[in-house]
């Protein structure tokens, strides 16, 4: 271990892993993540995948990178990185420019050969010169002969032991942060609990990695990195897609409603779809359909039949599931549809994020068909509003669309597992005795809430029909009628739009004296929340406001909103929010900072957006 006046402490770090798809930059990402938010520390990980299955190895397309911000006060991955791990010439080349300019370089030299800097398309044989590095600022490590001198004896082939060198980058991070590496092998033991031999090997690895750091370069300093005082609780690096999952289970677990899954796989909503095949011990029952539309199909099916029912896509699928929607609408059952969102249009940029399904989910079907949407704000919060957009569901009998984005489901953060009594009961509107009794019908409604009730087949005296077909106001049967028609119309827009008599009120941070709010929804609010900071930390005034429920709005959103004078909606589109916006606030001129460039937004894009708006209202 490094003498104790070498640590120095610090309050964050910026990580960036970069190498070839096939070099486990992911894995090795995650595992810090996750030890990290074991220690108490905030984080923030941004996975970039390439779009490429599998690129040719160690070409500029099939780099892949992982980017992680561990520390205090943490909300985003961090524009720039601190130190870049480089496993070989294309990742460099390609991640230098997410690296502060006097950040650390740590590369693997012995892939700087003649083959390899071709494919990567140097002009030289000098890469360090030719992208004018400081040379103080990179260190050079044989990661290739270490690895091979590590596991000479091991047994393995050539293959297999070149498949652990990203477990001697991981060994050398951990002895830069103070990490503690007998966290990291519990990690890797648990993962090849299967295969000793391969957990030997690693174990030999990441040791190796650490000695190497501690041995060779022990005259440099090591950084303790600082923990922000933390709910007691047990904690743990969860990703969006996982905690969707997860919340959706706690949500089948407080209704007493079964959990159905029926979904067909597509990047990058699928791992919802892995979580839940997984969770046969919890009753949960995944299909995986032979298309999107057979998908929410079978969801439906199982919502007539008493489910808490669930469908999960991307924005392709979901355009696929539109007429199903409307079924669901029409048939007023709970039903969970979950976008996450990914660039387009068509199928567009697969692992790349986006907010622009928005329109689409707001009235992407035929006719009048309202429905609930809402927008998880990180990765944590996906297990929140997956368990809201599932009582939201249940209770008011309607669809939900759920919008994450591919930002927030394959990043992390560090999560506090929840007590089961933190959430609240969800209780179903069942068609019961005392309701027969009152001459039921399949679109009787609660008085208050508008709400029809749920009848579950096999309840005696209730057996029914519902459809596609418009019904009859008062005795449910098939009507073309051109007044009741409005009036069923009418009604279902003000089920939903009652809905906002229940849920949360709308809320602003920052500068609470300021005349000008910066507004985001979804996926965007560590980038914004930040942005925030920083412009007060400045001294430039600014409020924030983050939307998580679209439709309905919070009760006291407009009016609240309405009382700035300048209005400014930050969002991964060309303005879909802020357009949404207007259409409830003409007399307000709704300002815009946009990015379509399929990566998140960075701070500083944010701040310098604002300043750049102020600016020119000032003129």
């Amino acid at each position: 271990m490094a003498q104790e006046s070498m640590v120095k402490t610090i309050d964050k770090v910026v990580i960036r892993f970069s190498g070839d798809s096939g070099d486990g930059m992911q894995l090795v990402g995650n595992i810090f993540s996750d030890v990290s938010a074991g220690e108490g520390n905030m984080i923030s990980t941004f996975p970039d995948y390439p779009a490429e299955i599998r690129a040719p190895q160690g070409s500029l397309s099939g780099v892949s990178g992982f980017q992680v911000s561990v520390g205090k006060d943490v909300h985003t991955p961090g524009d720039k990185a601190d130190v870049l791990v480089a496993m070989n010439p294309a990742a460099l080349k390609t991640n230098l420019q997410y690296l502060k300019p006097v950040g650390i370089i740590i590369c693997d030299s012995d892939s700087f050969t003649e083959v390899n800097l071709k494919k990567a398309l140097y002009n030289t044989n000098d890469p360090i010169a030719e992208l004018g590095i400081n040379t103080n600022n990179i260190m050079l490590v044989p990661m290739t002969t270490l690895l091979k001198n590590t596991l000479a004896d091991s047994g393995l082939d050539n293959k297999a032991i070149l498949k652990c060198k990203n477990m001697l980058a991981l060994g050398l991070i951990c002895w830069l942060f103070d990490r503690p590496v007998d966290k990291v092998l519990a990690k890797l033991k648990a993962k090849f609990a299967k295969k000793p031999a391969i957990y030997e090997a690693n174990e030999k690895v990441v040791k190796a990695g650490w000695d190497y750091g501690h041995n060779t370069h022990a005259s440099m300093p090591t950084y303790r990195i600082d923990t922000d005082e933390a709910k007691p609780g047990i904690y743990t690096d969860i990703n969006g897609n996982t905690a969707t999952a997860w919340g959706l289970i706690m949500a089948s677990e407080k209704s007493g409603r079964p959990l159905f899954l029926g979904s067909y796989p597509i990047t990058p909503a699928t791992d919802i779809l892995h979580e839940l095949a997984k969770r046969k011990d919890l009753g949960v029952k995944a299909c995986q359909m032979e298309d999107e539309i057979a998908g929410i199909c079978s969801a439906i099916g199982a919502s007539y039949g008493g489910h808490l029912a669930v469908t999960t896509t991307s924005g392709p699928g979901l355009a696929l599931k539109s007429e199903a929607l409307g079924l669901a609408v029409m048939a007023e059952l709970p039903l969970v549809a979950i976008d996450v969102q990914r660039g387009g249009p068509s199928t567009g940029l697969p692992t790349k994020t986006e907010q622009t399904d928005l329109m689409q989910a707001l009235y992407g079907r035929n006719g009048e068909s309202p429905l609930c949407v809402v927008a998880a704000a990180s990765p944590v919060d996906c297990f929140t509003m997956a368990f809201e957009a599932a009582r939201i569901a249940i209770e008011h009998m309607t669809p939900v669309i759920l919008l994450t984005d591919a930002f927030i489901a394959n990043g992390s953060s560090a999560w506090r597992i929840p007590d089961e009594n933190e959430f609240p009961e969800i209780k179903p509107r069942l068609v019961t005795g005392d309701i027969l009794e009152e001459g039921w019908k399949p679109y009787l409604r609660d008085k208050d809430t508008k709400v029809r009730y749920w009848a579950i087949p096999g309840t005696e005296g209730a057996m029914h029909r519902v459809g596609g077909l418009e019904k009859d106001y008062n005795t449910s049967v098939i009507s073309t009628d051109g007044a009741n028609h409005e009036l069923m119309v009418k009604t279902r827009r003000e089920k939903i739009a009652r809905i906002a008599d229940d849920i949360p009120l709308f809320d602003v941070e920052g500068d609470k004296d300021a005349d000008t709010i910066l507004v985001g929804w979804g996926g965007t609010y560590g980038h914004l929340h930040s942005a925030c900071s920083v412009l007060n930390e400045e001294g430039v005034k600014v409020a924030m406001a983050h939307f998580r429920y679209i439709n309905p709005l919070p009760k006291n959103a407009l009016e609240v909103l309405s009382g700035y004078k300048n209005i400014i909606v930050a969002e991964l589109n060309t303005g879909m929010f802020a357009d949404y916006l207007q259409m409830h606030l003409p007399m307000k001129e709704i300002q815009r900072i946009n990015k379509i460039e399929g990566q998140p937004f960075m701070v500083n894009e944010i701040t310098e957006g604002v300043k750049k708006l102020l600016k020119n209202n000032n003129k």
